[in-house]
């Protein structure tokens, strides 16, 4: 409330001194008590003066007092609503960055579901047949062509076996045949039994790197009589989505539940993206001995990873220390995953200066690439797509899937049970 004047009630507000001054100027002196003194009496606090200067002075620093309480209160209340409003946008800026990066994380959550194929967007069929779409609206399919390879994929989609469309046969020999002749700085080499290269098509580019791995290895397998009992049941090479049925198989039977959970215990229709477990698993169900071991840190300079060589060397040499410089093996190429993409392995140089190189199939090469390195007169220009050296493969993580034989039932049952708390083995 405004301040009320101490003569007359009246609220005066800011202007209170000139109040007092104006209207109640003659009540600031009284007469003395009996010594004929002039006597003045403060009408706030009732002290008595008797100089009219020195009472007016007074009352100045009663009037200043007060103004500047009143302003006091006023600050202290601006302050406080300076502080709820700070307070309040405070809190309006946190909801607006929470909100902001909720759909950040939504919005990634997305883009990486997407990415490993985990969208809901179709699978192997649809894209498939929109690439073909595209193509002919492109001009560069005609329709009859689109038709005929709709039916010859629909053929393949419902046989549950791969059209061999993208298939490469016989580069193994190839390289076999080529080393023997090559007087250059190979020392020996070994090379896997023979492997036949699977590229991806309009159906899976961009998912179906691990798929097209386990078609060569298991195209492998099929050559090799050791491991007729196990693929009695598969004598020809799967197509990708009878290969995804595989997988969700091995995993009704109990392999590892926690990867089956990640992808909802569901592949068959996606364009999800597999790696070196469920490799494993595939394998081990059909009862084919392997093991996954995982480079999970560089051992050399740079990034490198010579233990990851080393260990392929081993793999292929152990029982081939023959003398011979070329060494075709009975071993069965290698699965090699890292982070966003997989190849096969399918042997390993030693130069004479005893560095390494591995010979690799990548299912992101063409059958045209491929077909160069059946020129019996190559000049091993085309060995370009397969060699990598210690210095190419930098990635932070390798993990390689290694067949070594056959399980029993027995064998198999147990390593079900270890997979549900599967763990790869680590180099240190």
């Amino acid at each position: 409330a405004p301040p009320e004047c101490p003569f007359c009630g009246e609220a005066a507000g800011r202007e209170l001194e000139e109040h007092v001054r104006a209207r109640h100027g003659h009540l600031l002196g009284a007469p003395g008590a009996g010594n004929g003194e002039q006597l003045y009496e403060c009408p706030m606090c009732s002290l008595t003066c008797t100089n009219i200067q020195i009472l007016e002075e007074h009352v100045d620093l009663h009037l200043e007092e007060h103004n500047f309480s009143e302003e006091c209160y006023s600050g202290v209340g601006g302050n406080i609503r300076d502080l709820e409003l700070a307070q309040r946008l405070q809190i309006e800026e946190d909801e607006r960055q929470r909100s902001e990066e909720e759909k950040r994380e939504r919005e990634e959550f997305k883009k990486l579901q997407r990415q490993y194929g985990l969208d809901n967007s179709g699978g192997f069929k649809q894209q498939f047949l929109k690439n073909m779409e595209r193509e002919v609206d492109r001009g560069r399919m005609q329709p009859f062509e689109y038709h005929k390879r709709k039916a010859d994929m629909m053929e393949s989609l419902a046989s549950g076996i791969d059209d061999g469309k993208t298939k490469t046969s016989g580069v193994i020999e190839a390289l076999c045949k080529y080393y023997q002749n090559e007087n250059k700085d190979a020392r020996r080499v070994w090379l896997s039994a023979g492997v036949d290269h699977f590229h991806s098509s309009l159906g899976d580019r961009g998912w179906g790197c691990g798929y097209r791995n386990f078609q060569m290895l298991l195209s492998s397998l099929l050559q090799n009589s050791f491991y007729n009992d196990c693929l009695r049941d598969t004598t020809l090479i799967p197509s990708i989505p009878k290969i995804q049925s595989m997988i969700e198989d091995a995993w009704r039977e109990g392999f590892d539940p926690h990867g089956a959970s990640h992808f909802n215990n569901r592949l068959h229709g996606s364009k999800a993206w597999i790696g070196a477990c469920e490799i494993y698993s595939l394998l081990t169900s059909l009862r084919i001995k392997c093991q996954i071991i995982d480079f999970h840190k560089p051992t050399g300079p740079m990034g490198t990873h010579p233990r990851l060589f080393e260990w392929i060397l081993h793999y292929y040499s152990t029982d081939n220390e023959g003398g011979a410089k070329v060494v075709c093996t009975s071993k069965p190429p290698i699965y090699l995953q890292h982070q966003g993409h997989s190849r096969t392995v399918v042997g390993i140089e030693e130069k004479k200066n005893k560095s390494l190189c591995l010979l690799l199939f990548d299912p992101g090469c063409s059958s045209q690439e491929m077909q160069k390195l059946l020129k019996q007169n190559s000049d091993g220009t085309g060995l370009k797509l397969l060699r990598k050296f210690v210095g190419s493969l930098k990635e932070k993580q390798y993990q390689i899937v290694a067949v070594d034989g056959v399980l029993s039932l027995e064998e198999k049952a147990a390593r079900c049970r270890a997979s549900q708390v599967l763990t790869s083995e680590k180099i240190p």
